[in-house]
């Protein structure tokens, strides 16, 4: 994928920030959305799935509202939202129902992705819509969506979004050609997370705009699960004409952070990046490297301490006793369990739970680990 041969990409997640849609003097723009219109009618061209995550629902209601600066109040924000969802929705169905295609409007919160079921109903919603050849617009549900279940910014979601449509390809259309370094030039391709945490980090300069939440930041950190799930990821120029169309003839443009190649399937990528963490399980250093270096399940004579409160069955970070977050797992014990088991052989768990106690903290199966 260094190479930028994009074309064995079938499943393409194209996501456009607020900017993308907005004139220079920051003012929703029709003539915009229908030159991104006329990208993705490019992409289908070439036979390829785009699922379109779109932002612009609170500069759309804002515009509605004659406001020339983006509220702080998470209830105006909400209300801007309501009244600009409806819209852009009907202006990107305007726009492609002339073009004989139909789109599809799904509103997501980060809570739809943390439980398994909801996770794999959304993938079914997502499937059906691409077979019967619909545009899915996706947007995170900000009417509703609190601290607690939102994903902050968009380009979270449209990584969180290729996770669960399997998409081979995932395009950020950004105000940037892709990040730069502090003397001016263009870093084209990224090829691991540590260049991101030791490297990239130093040379944020985010620009925050009036009607905007994401930033560079917001971008590295979508990378770093983008290229761990194996997906690649690209950070263009959104207001450059035919952007989509240069980046599928292997035009040199952006910032292409390439995959970390994974073994992991697909419900592991799910405890990994999508699961909500209930709580942290600290080990001693003999645990840490029977899971971490030999990949064994985790036994609970290695556990040293809880943080949090959870069930069985709930997804948990897994951490040495020096604060290293190394991995999650499903935990087969409940904190309550937990505690009066840790540090103990399997004998005293029997004689502690009974017989039918589970044999491990986190069975291997059920067990992630960052390499």
């Amino acid at each position: 994928m260094q190479n930028r041969d994009f074309n064995p990409c079938r499943r393409i997640v194209v996501k456009a920030g607020t900017t993308t849609l907005t004139s220079a003097d920051g003012n929703f723009s029709f003539e915009r959305l229908e030159r991104l219109g006329e990208e993705i009618l490019s992409l289908r061209s070439r036979r390829k799935e785009v699922i379109l995550v779109s932002s612009g629902a609170i500069a759309r209601g804002m515009e509605v509202l004659n406001l020339s600066k983006r509220p702080r109040e998470m209830a105006q924000l909400q209300a801007c939202a309501a009244i600009g969802q409806g819209k852009l929705i009907h202006d990107y169905e305007h726009f492609f129902s002339r073009k004989d295609i139909h789109t599809a409007q799904i509103l997501l919160t980060r809570d739809g992705f943390e439980n398994r079921d909801r996770f794999l109903k959304a993938r079914q919603t997502f499937h059906e819509l691409i077979k019967m050849k619909m545009l899915p617009v996706v947007n995170e549900n900000d009417t509703v969506a609190t601290e607690e279940i939102r994903f902050g910014d968009n380009d979270v979601l449209s990584v969180q979004v290729a996770h669960l449509v399997h998409a081979d390809l995932v395009i950020l259309l950004s105000d940037v050609d892709g990040f730069y370094l502090q003397d001016g030039s263009r870093v084209r391709s990224v090829a691991s997370v540590h260049e991101i945490e030791q490297e990239l980090v130093k040379h944020l300069r985010d620009r925050r705009k009036a009607k905007n939440v994401g930033g560079m930041r917001a971008k590295l950190e979508a990378a770093k699960t983008a290229m761990r799930l194996g997906v690649p990821m690209l950070i263009v120029d959104g207001s450059t004409p035919g952007i989509l169309e240069k980046v599928m003839n292997h035009d040199d443009v952006g910032t292409l952070f390439a995959p970390v190649r994974s073994r992991r399937n697909a419900r592991k990528k799910w405890i990994a990046f999508s699961a909500r963490r209930q709580g942290t399980v600290v080990v001693d250093s003999g645990a840490y490297q029977a899971v971490q270096g030999e990949q064994r399940s985790l036994l609970a004579s290695g556990v040293r301490s809880l943080r949090g409160e959870f069930a069985r069955g709930s997804v948990v970070e897994l951490a040495t006793e020096e604060g290293v977050i190394f991995g999650r797992g499903v935990v087969g014990f409940s904190h309550q369990e937990l505690k009066q088991v840790m540090g103990k052989n399997t004998k005293q768990i029997e004689t502690l739970l009974g017989a039918d106690a589970p044999n491990a903290v986190v069975h291997r199966n059920d067990l992630v680990v960052w390499g």
